[in-house]
């Protein structure tokens, strides 16, 4: 230190040092970065973090499993994401002897790639046990959604140790259990806190509604003779993948059917993730009455980006399965009631070992039951009709707004990490601890 410099000066120009440092290492050679993402709500998480990657520097080499939004950004998946997205413990064991070849046809895809990160998003099963395996050879491992330890299994701590060097959090209830083992942990907040459409809440629900119709033959169609003949808008949402429409859906239908005999006027709008999924849905559909039919358009469309989010923001309420979509919800401002249904086997293990009591992501950030649950047997026609008469009564419908908004901005405040700087901060650090 010169006689001039102060404490301050001199630890600034330390940190200076650093960043310098660190931006030098990051541009020297090539990054090759393995990532990994189970399912759809998989895909924009890695697709987000992909992009604020590429954001810093353009030599990054990408290989992985990812959908379509993982593709865009630059990753050629090895097979399709669609095999790794297996739902409950029953179904995994019957997928057990592809889950296993996939994971040796990935591990051999990384070695030839010579991968210097790991990002496992979400799918804990199966990301940590490949993560387990890089670990020891020096690959830098992240896993990328905290698997739910705060809920139940907290053994599993020493696991996750042992696969990873840094856990990315979504959500700040998660942290505790890191620090109380010791291990680094990052809450950097989910991605919809900073890419969902904020033009969404500040257009009145009229405007909202007519522009999403206006950019859709699909719902022109349907709404072409219902404009002045609507009570309320539905948006239904039966999860993503093909075991929870089939296990789900079913039972809200069940609910439709019943709501529109007390509420002719009532429609259903179910926005889908691709056309696979859109034939799914309507060939459920198309299985029940000719009323139930007319009252429901099922709709894709890859032309508007977060379309399931207008949908969303265009609807009254939504009826939507336990996930991601009910986090949307929330940050739309948009009164909800969540139904889920699981394999009878598969809720009986998870009932004795989970130790949380809510399952929807509103319910558990308040820790109050915010959001009406229908879980199993209670999600019947008749307590899904019953529900959601109540919830469009507008003392009900104010209460659980009010009690939304005040979760949102909760959860606004205690997340404000970006996941890529956090990855890259930890790597440096532990770069640093290793010369």
């Amino acid at each position: 230190m010169t006689d001039s410099a102060t404490p301050d000066q001199y630890h600034n120009l330390i940190d200076q040092t650093e960043t310098e440092i660190r931006s030098a290492e990051l541009q020297t050679v090539p990054l090759v970065i393995g990532i990994v993402a189970g399912e759809v709500s998989g895909d924009s998480l890695g697709a987000d973090f992909m992009q604020q990657m590429n954001n810093l520097r353009d030599d990054i080499v990408w290989v992985g499993v990812g959908g379509t939004k993982m593709q865009a950004q630059g990753l050629q998946s090895i097979f399709p994401l669609e095999r790794l997205a297996v739902m409950g413990l029953v179904e995994v064991m019957a997928q057990l002897p592809d889950l296993l070849k996939a994971r040796r046809e990935l591990l051999s895809a990384f070695k030839a790639a010579d991968i210097d990160w790991f990002i496992g998003i979400d799918a804990p099963d199966f990301n940590l046990r490949v993560a387990k395996k890089l670990k020891p050879q020096g690959v830098f491992c992240v896993q990328y959604v905290s698997p739910s330890i705060w809920a139940w299994r907290e053994s599993r701590i020493h696991n996750i140790k042992a696969a990873t060097d840094l856990v990315l959090c979504l959500f700040p209830f998660e942290l505790s259990v890191y620090e109380r083992h010791n291990h680094p942990a990052i809450c950097v907040g989910h991605p919809l806190l900073r890419t969902i459409d904020q033009t969404l809440l500040e257009t009145p629900i009229n405007q909202r509604r007519s522009e999403l119709v206006w950019h859709n033959d699909g719902l022109q169609q349907f709404f072409i003779e219902r404009f002045d003949d609507v009570s309320q808008l539905i948006c239904v949402m039966p999860g993503s993948r093909r075991g929870e429409i089939t296990a789900i859906l079913p039972l809200m239908l069940d609910g439709i059917q019943k709501l529109i005999l007390l509420d002719p006027k009532l429609c259903f709008i179910i926005p889908t993730v691709d056309q696979n999924h859109q034939y799914i849905v309507q060939d459920v559909i198309d299985q029940r009455s000719e009323q139930l039919r007319a009252a429901i358009v099922v709709v894709y469309d890859d032309s508007q980006p977060a379309f399931s989010q207008q949908a969303m923001a265009a609807s009254d309420i939504v009826m939507l399965a336990s996930g991601t979509a009910t986090l949307e919800a929330m940050l739309l401002e948009r009164p909800m009631v969540v139904v889920y249904q699981l394999n009878k086997l598969t809720y009986q293990i998870a009932k004795r070992l989970v130790k949380v009591p809510y399952v929807a992501l509103p319910n558990i950030l308040a820790n109050t039951a915010i959001v009406p649950e229908l879980i199993q047997e209670q999600a019947s026609g008749d307590n899904i009709c019953r529900t959601v008469m109540r919830l469009l009564q507008p003392r009900a419908y104010a209460e659980q707004l009010k009690d939304l908004i005040a979760t949102k901005h909760l959860l606004q405040q205690q997340s404000n990490h970006d996941p890529a700087n956090s990855v890259i901060e930890q790597w440096f650090i532990q770069a640093k601890h290793r010369i």
